[in-house]
């Protein structure tokens, strides 16, 4: 990362990430990559730029020419903040009048086999299809071989956003407490998130009591009581955008001895599936660690959702630590792993930490304790 730009890494990462790109475009047997505004734009070439109505797009083709990036000209200082300069794109900006999508099609010399990300809009995808006589492809199979794995800065950034996350973690007892409504927790959390270093509070969950049996819960106007478990799950992007995503479970007071027993089961699901992630295991191998913990002590039907997602650029990212997932796990590989129970109408709980595939396990971003923390 350059010393005066913390939004994104040295230009010469994002060069080695566009010319992967097109040597997968091409073992793929495309002809390009169309690449619009979100986290894949942001990953290929550090740009921030928005979608619009009018069209933004990275070009790469797969023949290893200079990727070129077309662009309305009332948004080229979006380009700015990118590597696009350093790297020497081909800039085709366009002004009102002008069809963008003759210009995608003029950049690329020959070949229609055109795969686009998944944030492109059907509002350009359209356009696209219509100029090419034929509807592209996704670009997710070409572009998860490269977000899948991170190299050493992106873990490095994992780390800081997981150190982050943590601190806020680590002030629950200034906020949480009886009286006080979900709402008012939410902000006071919201507000340290940034506190300790995000650049935004991406999500904040407080799931207190009967609350907590619903995973997505947000925040609502409920009083939280003493004796409640309160469900916190929380995270936000760090520079240069990677996500922190964080859950840990609170009780206001001694929590009741049978809460206290399954919670201890959840405790042992969730790190009996941190200790089954290595290089050579499938994701859903992962998952069945935990799922099975928490089936032994009859309480496997309350867990409702996966074991984890990939993060990334993005909150939710492949891989997937899912049963029925065959993927088999490699170093460099980032996701969660999160097991819960959920007693609808009573109560719930989540641990959940970041993890990192190394060469013979794994390293967690979050150090905070597991267990059920009384306040």
């Amino acid at each position: 990362m350059s010393s005066h730009d913390e939004s994104r890494f040295a230009a010469e990462v994002y060069g080695a990430r566009l010319e992967r790109a097109a040597e997968l475009a091409r073992t793929s047997h495309l002809d390009a990559l169309l690449i619009t505004p979100g986290p894949d734009l942001r990953y290929l070439i550090g740009s921030r730029a928005q979608s619009f109505e009018r069209l933004t797009c990275l070009v790469i083709p797969a023949s290893g020419e200079t990727p070129s990036v077309v662009i309305p000209k009332m948004e080229l200082a979006s380009l700015k903040e990118s590597a696009a300069g350093e790297l020497g794109l081909a800039v085709q900006d366009w002004v009102d009048g002008v069809d963008p999508y003759r210009i995608v099609k003029s950049v690329l010399n020959a070949g229609a086999r055109t795969a686009v990300d998944d944030a492109m809009p059907a509002l350009h995808l359209l356009p696209i299809a219509e100029q090419f006589g034929t509807v592209p492809v996704s670009a997710t199979p070409v572009l998860r071989q490269l977000r899948m794995f991170k190299d050493a800065s992106e873990i490095d950034a994992l780390r800081r956003a997981g150190a982050a996350i943590d601190r806020v973690h680590a002030r629950m007892g200034e906020w949480l407490r009886a009286g006080r409504t979900e709402a008012e927790v939410a902000a006071d959390i919201s507000a340290a998130i940034i506190e300790e270093g995000h650049t935004a509070a991406a999500f904040v969950i407080v799931g207190s009591g009967p609350h907590g049996a619903d995973p997505h819960h947000e925040v609502s106007q409920r009083v939280i009581q003493d004796g409640d478990v309160v469900v916190v799950d929380i995270g936000g992007p760090v520079e240069p955008g990677y996500y922190s995503d964080s859950t840990r479970t609170y009780v206001l007071g001694d929590p009741d001895e049978e809460i206290a027993a399954q919670f201890a089961e959840l405790e042992r699901a969730q790190a009996a599936s941190v200790a089954a992630v290595r290089p050579g295991v499938t994701a859903q191998s992962v998952d069945a660690a935990g799922r099975d913990v928490l089936t032994a002590a009859g309480i496997g039907q309350y867990f409702v959702h996966r074991t984890g997602h990939g993060i990334g650029l993005s909150v939710h990212e492949e891989p997937y630590i899912v049963a029925g997932n065959d993927l088999i796990l490699e170093a460099g590989m980032a996701f969660s792993i999160e097991p819960g129970v959920y007693f609808p109408g009573y109560w719930g709980a989540r641990i959940e930490d970041i993890v990192v595939v190394t060469e013979d396990g794994c390293e967690s971003m979050n150090k905070r304790p597991h267990g059920l923390t009384r306040l």
